[in-house]
């Protein structure tokens, strides 16, 4: 079975702000994703549910990049807390996953009772 990255081209780096220049000077690093070349971190919910993920708790896959859709957060399970979009697929549901600093989703299976809606 072929694995693919989740966010091809990305690296995910816990680091200090101290040592943005050293992390920088690594081969092949085109850049620090940030704004007005100010680096940005993502929040720690969207780390934790990414190494939940990944880990092998739940199945993931790369989905395009949702920012509409029906909003609802997880209650029980390994991704409890998080928030994500809802979809139906064939007889089962994906939650939608999305990491709005770099514009990319992950897909992971879902059981509809798991989930409340966000109002």
């Amino acid at each position: 079975m072929l694995e693919l990255p989740l966010f091809p081209g990305y690296v995910f780096v816990r680091m200090a702000m101290r040592d943005r220049l050293q992390v920088q000077t690594v081969p092949g690093l085109a850049r620090l994703v940030g704004f007005d070349g100010t680096p940005a971190a993502l929040r720690d919910e969207e780390i934790g549910a990414l190494r939940t993920s990944l880990g092998g708790a739940v199945g993931a896959e790369p989905h395009p990049y949702l920012t509409a859709g029906r909003r609802v957060r997880v209650t029980r399970g390994p991704l409890a807390g998080m928030e994500g979009v809802l979809l139906r697929r064939k007889r089962s549901f994906r939650l939608v996953i999305s990491v709005e600093l770099i514009q990319r989703s992950v897909a992971v299976d879902a059981d509809a009772a798991d989930v409340e809606p966000i109002r």
